[in-house]
């Protein structure tokens, strides 16, 4: 079962675990078009999902919605071996423009998913889509050195190689979208803990890949990728764009995924993304769109940072891969970036 289906992560999920002989349930009502608009809209990945894996059946129903989450859990009930759950309100900007829908959506939905997975599908493995935002801004405190073209911090640092699941989750500004995701966060850790259950929260950096329909306040690698293709105008906050993100393919997530369900454990967390593998800042992820299209950014800068925005992030994933040593990144930075301009350049632009 896989939640958010059609979204960046959730079709990945789909296809990949469809291709290793799953028969696959998404659920996934494309809130994603009202949060952000019909550009954003995950229905085209729904439609390739459904006509190119027969084992795959799609079930719009909000995750909100108990009754209808309860009939598909009945109807599958322990058949179901494992629950990927992507399904979100993704924008820290968003949720500040509705708080109630942002934590409905990623608490409510996903205690909801929770109890059912409980009482009809105890021993399935859970899989919970967290983010880096569960840590606020308590990253901003970090020594920072300001270098040409990116924020960084000293190599004798403790932090250096990322940052790790150690960092404290307390006493920091996370926007309310970081604030709902926390409040999943722990819910997830606490059926492993209090339930004995199978579950995980991989805390993601930078999640992008082909498949991410890239919106104004979401998507950062996609959005601005299609910027540069059409001409559309980009804008910049804060930071003087030095701003770092580390970057990791959807499919190197989902392959996470699978090592964690191959030998799962309790009330686990990972911190998740392109670690030192792959990562940059706006102003280098700007140069490196601009090279692979061969067109200029049309952009401008706002000295005004998003609220809570990080300066700098950088996953350590030692914790995963010393638990899960065969797990290896398939896609760097620009074997990423050249994906997502082939798919804009076959699917999105007309």
């Amino acid at each position: 079962m896989v939640t958010g289906s059609t979204g960046l992560v959730g079709s990945e999920s789909v296809s990949f675990f469809c291709e290793k002989g799953f028969d696959v349930v998404g659920i996934d009502n494309d809130m994603r078009a009202d949060f952000f608009g019909e550009e954003a809209s995950t229905k085209r990945n729904q439609k390739i999902l459904e006509e190119k894996y027969p084992k795959y059946k799609h079930y719009d129903v909000d995750i909100r919605e108990q009754e209808s989450i309860k009939n598909i859990f009945k109807e599958y009930n322990q058949d179901i071996s494992l629950i990927i759950h992507c399904a979100a309100q993704p924008s820290h900007d968003w949720a500040a423009k509705d708080p109630f829908t942002d934590f409905t959506v990623n608490a409510n939905g996903t205690l909801n998913i929770l109890e059912n997975a409980r009482n009809y599908c105890r021993e399935a493995v859970f899989i919970f889509c967290s983010t880096n935002k569960v840590y606020g801004d308590t990253p901003n405190s970090l020594p920072l050195v300001e270098l040409n073209t990116r924020w960084e911090i000293e190599e004798n640092h403790d932090y250096y190689d990322g940052i790790d699941e150690t960092m404290s989750i307390d006493n920091s500004k996370h926007s309310l979208f970081g604030a709902s995701k926390v409040a999943a966060d722990v819910l997830v850790q606490e059926y492993g803990f209090y339930f004995g259950m199978k579950t995980v929260c991989f805390r993601g950096g930078c999640l992008t890949g082909p498949n991410h329909s890239g919106a104004v306040l979401h998507g950062f690698l996609s959005y601005l990728m299609k910027c540069c293709m059409t001409g559309e105008h980009y804008t910049v906050f804060g930071y003087k764009g030095k701003q770092v993100r580390d970057n990791i393919h959807s499919y190197d997530l989902v392959n996470a995924f699978y090592h964690y369900y191959d030998s799962p454990r309790e009330g686990e967390i990972y911190n998740i993304g392109g670690s030192r593998f792959s990562n940059c800042s706006v102003l280098e992820a700007i140069k490196f769109c601009e090279g692979i299209t061969g067109k200029k950014l049309n952009w401008a800068y706002s000295e005004t940072n998003r609220i809570g925005d990080h300066i700098w992030y950088i996953s350590d994933v030692s914790k995963f891969k010393s638990h899960y040593p065969k797990w290896e990144y398939s896609y760097n930075l620009i074997d990423t970036l050249e994906q997502i301009f082939k798919t804009i350049k076959e699917l999105w632009i007309k």
